[in-house]
């Protein structure tokens, strides 16, 4: 064996520590001065890739992922409701998981439901994610 074929174990092996720390950094990011619910960007770029890019965490079997996103969204809502809308997208696609997640995913949904004075734009995408108009 040349050392070529131990090079994605090389990687995995040095990665693997920050891989378990993504959704720790995920929240210290959220909370630190460099980052602004006011920005679509960086929104779109922390809570989004997170929600849609990493599933490993997002999915998580214990629903952390999905909590975290219901409590971003409702954060958002009080700041531009437009993009947590936009961002709640994941959830909306519960019917895609195994049964425990797609309860966990429903749960934060009808969260968002039971919010009162919801915005009308994260009322109308929780609400048609779980068939109810």
């Amino acid at each position: 064996m040349n050392c070529t074929e131990f090079f994605p174990y090389i990687l995995v092996m040095q990665f693997l520590p920050l891989l378990t720390r993504i959704p720790q950094l995920v929240r210290t990011t959220a909370s630190s001065a460099a980052f602004s619910l006011k920005k679509p960007n960086k929104v779109y770029s922390l809570i989004g890739g997170f929600a849609s890019g990493n599933p490993l965490h997002f999915h998580d079997p214990g629903g952390t992922g999905y909590a975290f996103l219901a409590d971003r969204v409702l954060e958002l809502d009080r700041v531009n409701p437009q993009i947590g809308a936009r961002v709640l997208a994941p959830l909306g696609r519960w019917q895609r998981l195994d049964e425990a997640r797609q309860e966990l995913m429903k749960g934060q949904l009808e969260r968002l439901l039971a919010t009162p004075g919801l915005s009308r734009d994260i009322l109308e995408i929780a609400s048609k994610s779980l068939g109810k108009r």
